[in-house]
C-alpha cells in the first residue's frame, strides 16, 4: 500500500524520463482511530462473538449477505471449517429459483442483444422461491444449534431476525475479472458465454437489485468482509468503523482505486508514465474516477479492506454530491474521468452516443453519455475525428458503414468525418449524437457523464477484440442518433477550441474549457504558480492534475488534513467540503501547475 516518492531535486520531466512515477495506484482512506482490520477466519469468530452478545436464550443466528459474484459455496465451506458445531446454510442452494425459471424472469430485460439490455427494477426476493424461503424460516424457528445463513439476500430471508449481520461486499471490477476467467453470473449457467453478455446481465439486472438491497443494510451491518480478496487473507472491519470511515471520506478529498485494462487500440503512455507492468502489451483504459466501478481501500495498521466506491455514494449522497446534484441524479455519481491511451496504439472505434430521449425510451436510463476529450498528451500527428463533413449525404454514409460490416469494404472515415489536429491540453466537447473518436498517438482524459456502456460503434477499423471475436457494431442504434446537422462549420463553432478566459490575476488564470451547452458538466481549468482557491459551492468537484509534479489540497479552516495529489491523478472533493485550496507542496519542482475541474452545471455559483 506504499509508493516510492520521487526525490525533491528532480523536475517532473526529469522524473518521468527516469521511468519512475509518483502516481499512486493504491490510494487508501483511513479507518477511525482504534479500528482493527480482522483477517481471515478471525472474522467469522468475531461475527459469532457479536451475535452471542445479542442472542438471548435461543441459539444465535447470523445472516451473511453476499453481493452477487461472491463464491457462496466457498464461503459456506470456509465458515464451516472455521466454526465447527455451527449449522451453516447455503441460502441460494436452499431457496433460489431454478436457473431456467430465473432466465425466463429476467429475459425481457436482457434482450437478445450482445451488449444492451433494459434497466430492471427487480428486488432480490423475486429471485427466490417463496415456498422454499418459508420452509427455511420454519427450520430456523425451531433451530437448536447456532446457525449462519449465507447468500445474497440472507438478511431479507431471515426477515431481519439475525443476531448479527455480515456483508460480504464486492466491487464490479473484481466481478468482471472473475467472469472473464470463467465465472458465471448469479445462479446462471453461462460460464462459457462472452464477457460482454455477462457484464450486461450484471449491469441491467443483478447489480441494480443488489445495490437496491445493499442500501437497506448499511446502517445495520455488524461486520463488513472484503469479498474481493481470497477467503484466507480477506480483511474485515466492524460496522461502526466502516460507517465512520465513509462518513469522514464524505467530508474530505479522496481518490478511488484506479484500474487499468488492455485493448485492441491500447497504447504505451500509461505503462511508462504511470509505472505499470512493463511486460503488458498495452494499456487502453484506466478508470481513474468511476465510483460505480472503482474501489476504495479502507486502511488501519497497514492492512486494508477493499469495498466498492459506490458504497460511499449510496451511504452519503447528499454530503458527497450536494443537495442539488442529489436532487437531480439521486444516489448516482454523474461525472466520470477515465484515460484512453492510444500513444503507439490505434484509433478508437468511430462511434456515437445516444440522445437522452433515446437512452431513456430504449434502455430505461435517465441521462445519457455526453462526453469530452481533454488531451493530457499528444504526438505531433494526433487527431480527433469529430462531426460529419459538410455536405455529407446521410444515406450514402450509412450505406458505406453497412457495407463495411462484411470485412471486405473498409469505411473511408476521412471522406465523411471531420479530422481535427489535437495537441496537448486541447479540449474537445462531444455532446451525445455527435460522431467521434480519438485517433492514434493521443493520451485522452475523458471527462463525461457516467452511463458506461452506451457507445454505439459505427466502424471499428476492421478489428477483432482481444478475445478474437469481432467487436460489436450497432449501426441501427447509431443511425437513429447521429445528428447530421453537426457538420464542419457547426463543430468548429461549438466543439473545438472553446476556451474562454474568466479570470486573470498574478500567478493565476482561470478558464472555461467546455463543455457544450447541451451537456450538464461544466469544466474549469486553473493555471497557477503557487495556489488556486476553490469552493465546491454545494456540489461535488472532480479534478485532475494535468500539469505539474505534485500539489496538496488544503482546507482554509483546517477541516481536513492536507491531501497530496500527483501528476495525472484524479481526485474527488465532496460537496460538503466547501472552500479548499490547491497549492504547490514544499518539494514541488514544477514552475507551473494546471488542474481541470468538472462539476454539474446549475448546482452552484461557480458556473456563472
Amino acid at each position: 500500500m506504499t509508493h516510492d516518492d520521487h526525490p525533491a531535486d528532480l523536475s517532473l520531466e526529469e522524473y518521468m524520463a527516469g521511468g519512475r512515477s509518483s502516481y499512486v495506484k493504491l490510494p487508501t482512506i483511513a479507518l477511525p482511530d482504534g479500528a482493527e482490520v480482522i483477517v481471515g477466519d478471525a472474522a467469522w469468530h468475531r461475527a459469532l462473538e457479536l451475535a452471542e452478545a445479542r442472542s438471548g436464550e435461543r441459539p444465535l443466528l447470523v445472516a451473511v449477505d453476499v453481493y452477487p459474484g461472491g463464491d457462496v459455496a466457498a464461503i459456506v465451506r470456509r465458515i464451516g471449517d472455521a466454526l465447527p458445531g455451527v449449522d451453516v446454510i447455503d441460502l441460494e442452494d436452499a431457496a433460489a429459483l431454478p436457473t431456467a425459471q430465473l432466465d425466463a424472469l429476467i429475459g425481457r430485460n436482457l434482450t437478445d442483444d450482445r451488449v444492451f439490455g433494459v434497466m430492471s427494477h427487480f428486488t432480490v426476493d423475486e429471485f427466490y422461491d417463496p415456498e422454499l424461503v418459508a420452509a427455511l424460516r420454519g427450520r430456523l424457528a425451531v433451530r437448536t444449534t447456532p446457525t449462519i445463513v449465507v447468500g445474497w439476500g440472507a438478511d431479507a430471508a431471515v426477515e431481519r431476525g439475525a443476531d448479527a449481520l455480515v456483508l460480504v461486499d464486492l466491487a464490479r471490477w473484481e466481478i468482471q475479472q472473475r467472469q472473464r476467467a470463467g465465472a458465471t453470473n448469479w445462479r446462471a449457467d453461462n460460464g462459457g458465454e462472452d464477457a460482454l453478455r455477462k457484464y450486461k446481465r450484471g449491469f441491467f439486472v443483478e447489480w441494480r437489485a443488489a445495490d437496491r438491497h445493499k442500501r437497506t443494510l448499511f446502517d445495520r451491518v455488524d461486520l463488513l468482509v472484503d469479498g474481493n480478496a481470497s477467503l484466507g487473507s480477506a480483511g474485515a472491519v466492524e460496522g461502526d468503523a466502516f460507517r465512520g470511515a465513509l462518513a469522514a471520506a464524505s467530508a474530505a478529498p479522496f481518490r478511488v482505486v484506479p484500474f487499468f485494462d488492455p485493448g485492441v487500440w491500447g497504447g504505451q503512455w500509461m505503462k511508462s508514465t504511470l509505472d505499470l507492468d512493463p511486460s503488458a502489451s498495452n494499456y487502453a483504459w484506466c478508470f481513474d474516477c468511476v465510483p460505480e466501478e472503482n474501489s476504495l481501500l479502507l486502511e488501519a495498521g497497514g492492512r486494508v479492506v477493499e469495498i466498492p466506491a459506490l458504497d460511499l455514494v449510496l451511504m452519503h449522497p447528499r454530503a458527497l454530491l450536494g443537495e442539488k446534484t442529489f436532487a437531480r441524479f439521486g444516489a448516482e455519481f454523474p461525472i466520470r474521468f477515465d484515460f484512453l491511451d492510444t500513444m503507439g496504439g490505434g484509433n478508437l472505434s468511430l462511434q456515437v452516443h445516444p440522445l437522452t430521449d433515446y437512452i431513456h425510451d430504449t434502455f430505461g436510463m435517465s441521462y445519457t453519455q455526453d462526453e469530452s476529450y481533454y488531451l493530457l498528451d499528444a504526438a505531433d500527428d494526433a487527431v480527433v475525428y469529430l462531426g460529419v463533413k459538410t455536405g455529407v449525404d446521410p444515406d450514402e454514409m450509412v450505406g458505406a458503414l453497412r457495407a463495411a460490416t462484411d470485412g471486405e469494404h473498409p469505411f473511408d472515415a476521412e471522406r465523411y468525418v471531420n479530422v481535427f489536429p489535437a495537441k496537448k491540453h486541447d479540449h474537445f466537447a462531444i455532446p451525445a449524437g455527435t460522431v467521434h473518436c480519438s485517433g492514434a498517438d493521443s493520451m485522452v482524459l475523458e471527462i463525461s457523464a457516467t452511463p458506461f456502456i452506451f457507445t454505439f460503434k459505427l466502424w471499428d477499423w476492421g478489428r477483432v477484440g482481444l478475445d478474437g471475436v469481432p467487436r460489436p457494431v450497432h449501426l441501427d442504434h447509431g443511425e437513429r442518433n447521429i445528428q447530421w446537422e453537426r457538420d464542419t462549420e457547426w463543430v468548429e463553432r461549438n466543439l473545438v477550441g472553446q476556451v474562454e478566459e474568466l479570470r486573470r490575476e498574478p500567478g493565476l488564470v482561470e478558464e472555461r474549457t467546455g463543455l457544450h451547452e447541451l451537456e450538464f458538466i461544466e469544466v474549469r481549468r486553473h493555471w497557477f504558480h503557487d495556489e488556486a482557491a476553490h469552493d465546491t459551492d454545494g456540489t461535488v468537484n472532480v479534478l485532475n492534475l494535468v500539469e505539474g509534479d505534485e500539489v496538496e489540497v488544503v482546507s482554509p479552516t483546517g477541516a481536513f488534513e492536507p491531501y497530496l495529489v500527483h501528476y495525472a491523478e484524479t481526485f474527488i472533493v465532496p460537496a460538503a467540503v466547501g472552500p479548499y485550496v490547491v497549492r504547490r507542496t514544499a518539494r514541488s519542482r514544477s514552475e507551473r501547475f494546471g488542474t481541470v475541474k468538472a462539476y454539474v452545471r446549475g448546482t452552484g455559483t461557480t458556473d456563472n
